[in-house]
């Protein structure tokens, strides 16, 4: 039995009334509310009002029932196999190490190029709504990675109280938003419905998938929950429940409020804020994009950091990195690893002035390939003791299917990336640990 089989037979409690736990049900459910409800928030309703009209809301309506499936999958694996190697541990028990390894790369070393996007979103409107030019973003955007990586530099318990505070803040200020707005909404904003034909929603739909990644992060702080078998599902369950209505909600006033100017404008939450409260709103909605930078950004390097102490546990990266892969450890080497190459990704973006859509586009293709193993392996496992999550499993990689096709010419960086993979493993002569060489403590 490898060291991830070890990891993942525990039971529904965890291995014992002396394991440290990091995460409870409600810091769970705020880490992947903070993961999913991120940046696109911030900009999306308008970007897709302005590419189908109103009916851009069939398009994240779509969006939330697909969502379903890929969300019911992770979980169920997840609370099945609580391990912090996340989607590499499922496709390790389904398709081998080989599988394992490409799956973890795509991951680690995928998302840090998407983490400096995150900063330059948030930024980019804190600096509209302060003020400010190109110097002023990239300072925002500096400080709130730096924000990000030394939350997690005190280990999940802190960056999960943190995420919780931020989550709380975010769901009040957003429903806010949405009930200051609603007196203003009105009807006859929803004609024409598809000013620009159906084919346009279909369009909005491909801009609205960076809204909806996010529900494989928790898998990867799965061995954090006190009782991963319960709570994961809960977890999700909740997680689902706040996006949805959030999505929904701010894309449905987005329209009925700002009509045609909705696509006009892209800052369509701070136009909702300032309409309903005047000047304040802008000052609102400035904190409402500190509020989901951070969130988003403190969700992903814990999962990330974690993940790679558990592929370095596992021979898949240099096991100086292990440390802080157990539950209740705190991943450091590897949470500078993703701080390096985030930092080297964003200082090659801020001085070159690279358009922010190329990195969201790069890490969307390999989180759209991690999903598509994730959901193969979750169909084969789950195939004799769950048909149903089977079934969910093979709509889900139906949908990621989907993906991969929208991501066109940036599928390039996932098969680099295997590529790389596979050939680090082969000359290694596999994944496996080097004998006798555990998690260091």
């Amino acid at each position: 039995m490898t060291q991830a089989d070890q990891a993942t037979t525990i039971t529904e409690d965890g291995p014992g009334p002396n394991r440290q736990v990091g995460l409870n049900l409600l810091q769970g459910t705020a880490v992947y509310v903070g993961a999913v409800l991120g940046t696109g928030v911030l900009a999306l309703p308008g970007l897709a009002a302005k590419q189908a009209g109103p009916a851009s809301l069939l398009s994240w309506l779509a969006l939330v029932v697909m969502s379903i499936p890929l969300a019911a999958t992770f979980a169920v694996l997840a609370a099945r196999y609580p391990d912090s190697g996340g989607v590499s541990t499922y496709v390790r028990r389904a398709f081998g190490e080989h599988a394992a390894t490409v799956a973890g790369w795509w991951f680690y070393l995928g998302t840090p190029a998407g983490i400096p996007a995150l900063a330059l979103f948030g930024a980019s409107y804190l600096s509209r709504t302060t003020g400010g030019g190109w110097g002023t973003t990239v300072g925002y955007a500096a400080a709130l990675l730096v924000l990000g990586f030394l939350a997690n530099a005190f280990g999940v318990r802190v960056s999960g109280r943190v995420q919780l505070a931020l989550s709380g803040a975010l769901t009040l200020l957003l429903v806010l938003s949405v009930l200051v707005a609603l007196p203003h909404a009105r009807a006859a904003n929803l004609h024409p419905f598809a000013p620009h034909g159906w084919g346009a929603v279909g369009s909005a739909g491909a801009l609205l998938v960076w809204s909806f990644t996010g529900w494989e992060t928790v898998t990867h702080l799965s061995a954090e929950f006190a009782r991963p078998a319960r709570d994961l599902k809960l977890a999700t369950a909740g997680a689902l429940i706040v996006v949805a209505v959030l999505y929904l909600s701010l894309a449905a006033v987005t329209v009925l409020v700002l009509g045609d100017a909705a696509g006009s404008t892209m800052t369509p939450l701070a136009s909702l804020l300032q309409t309903g409260l005047g000047r304040y709103g802008a000052d609102i909605a400035g904190v409402v994009a500190l509020l989901i930078t951070l969130g988003t950004i403190n969700a992903y390097v814990a999962s990330t950091a974690k993940l790679g102490a558990a592929l370095a546990r596992d021979g898949a990266l240099p096991h100086r990195l292990a440390a802080g892969a157990q539950a209740g450890g705190v991943p450091r080497r590897s949470l500078l690893v993703v701080a390096a190459i985030s930092g080297s990704v964003f200082t090659a973006a801020t001085v070159t002035r690279l358009d922010v859509k190329l990195l969201v586009l790069s890490t969307t293709a390999c989180l759209s390939a991690v999903y598509a193993i994730g959901s193969a392996a979750g169909a084969r496992l789950l195939w004799r003791t769950s048909r149903a999550g089977a079934v969910a499993a093979l709509f889900a990689l139906a949908i990621v299917a989907i993906l991969l096709a929208l991501s066109g010419w940036f599928l390039a960086w996932p098969l680099l990336l295997a590529t790389a993979a596979l050939t680090r493993s082969h000359l290694r002569g596999g994944t496996r640990p080097p004998a006798g060489r555990g998690d260091p403590r």
